[in-house]
């Protein structure tokens, strides 16, 4: 995108997934609005570590039950058997036994509670989001599209996607949406449906999937850069899906459903080149969702995958900020009180590189 926020228009002959009518071959993976969207590189070595790592926990979790069951009880001076405590009630050892049945159950309760509190998305309720779930699962060939629902999100601007048994859904917080279920901004809801449906097209809310990721969130480092490459993975999705709503989505998630057209996604997006340091670093490595000022820049600059443990840095020196500065927000101008006395207008606050900072 270039530096005034504008993508190429779609090509005339562009076809969703499948390609043109008549051809089986289908279209390229890539982080183009184009094409199908491509997979961040780091999420499947990632996941192939934390899998062999939680196949090892649940291994080391049987084993010590099997030596507990099996040896000989401790006995002291006087031949009475020593209470030191059973493997057989630690908790670690047991959530690890029984993590197939509380993933099962967890998801299944989940799953309930929607089904039970939660708006259904249909043609008569959330007309506008059950057609954007529609148009994102068709979008990424998806041979059924997953079931929506709304929950009041009493100010929390926040969706997510899960699944249970054979069944996907996504859920969509109330707040994304105005009086009446339109969106303030329809193609930023448009990114985050796809965004969320992403989850479902790569395969990230899988019942085998999440068991093997099961010890993902007790990995400082590793599990949260497993989730972050996830998350950049569901981007590309909700780009494909909409590319003109990710700064509109970007903007809500940095200042909310009203505050969002005070946001300027060039001049936050550049942050990311700018704000150094190994806080900045260790903050991204912790984080489950890449930092926002990272996450807008992969948004912006699709040359390349999102970064994932260090920040970017500019294709040119010097172009940050952009030569003149960024263009200050259009404020409306006050209405004269007379004729003779027109008001003072007011003029713009951002100034280019060795110019100094003035108002009205």
């Amino acid at each position: 995108m270039g530096p005034t926020g504008a993508y190429p228009p779609v090509p005339h002959g562009f076809h969703p997934p499948g390609g043109p009518p008549g051809t089986t071959q289908p279209m390229p993976r890539g982080l183009s609005p184009f094409g199908m969207p491509a997979r961040h590189p780091w999420e499947i070595p990632l996941l192939v570590v934390v899998i062999m790592i939680t196949g090892v926990a649940y291994l080391l979790a049987i084993l010590l039950v099997l030596v507990e069951l099996v040896a000989e009880p401790v006995v002291d001076a006087q031949g009475q058997p020593e209470s030191g405590g059973s493997l057989l009630t630690s908790p670690y050892v047991l959530v690890l036994l029984f993590a197939p049945v509380l993933l099962w159950a967890g998801r299944g309760l989940n799953f309930a509670r929607m089904r039970i509190n939660g708006v259904r998305m249909s043609p008569t309720q959330f007309p506008e989001g059950y057609r954007l779930v529609q148009e994102a699962a068709a979008r990424f060939g998806m041979s059924k599209a997953p079931d929506a629902y709304v929950i009041l999100g009493n100010g929390q601007i926040n969706a997510f996607a899960s699944g249970h048994g054979f069944r996907r859904f996504v859920v969509v917080y109330s707040d994304l949406f105005e009086i009446g279920g339109k969106a303030r901004e329809p193609d930023a809801l448009a990114f985050i449906i796809g965004h969320e449906v992403g989850h479902i097209a790569a395969g990230h809310v899988s019942y085998w999937r999440q068991l093997g990721m099961f010890v993902a969130p007790y990995l400082p480092i590793l599990g949260s850069s497993l989730i972050r490459a996830q998350e950049y993975t569901a981007d590309n999705h909700g780009f494909c899906n909409r590319h003109l709503g990710a700064p509109g989505a970007m903007a809500t998630l940095a200042a909310g459903k009203y505050l969002n057209t005070e946001v300027g996604f060039d001049e936050m997006a550049d942050r990311a080149a700018t704000e150094k340091g190994g806080f900045v670093l260790l903050v991204n490595a912790m984080s489950s969702h890449p930092v926002l000022t990272w996450r807008m820049w992969a948004l912006r600059d699709r040359s390349k995958p999102g970064p994932m443990f260090w920040h970017p840095s500019p294709p040119h020196p010097g172009t940050i900020p952009p030569p003149g500065g960024y263009p200050c927000k259009q404020h409306p101008q006050p209405t004269p009180r007379n004729p003779a006395d027109p008001g003072r207008l007011p003029r713009c606050l951002v100034r280019g590189p060795g110019t100094s900072t003035t108002s009205a």
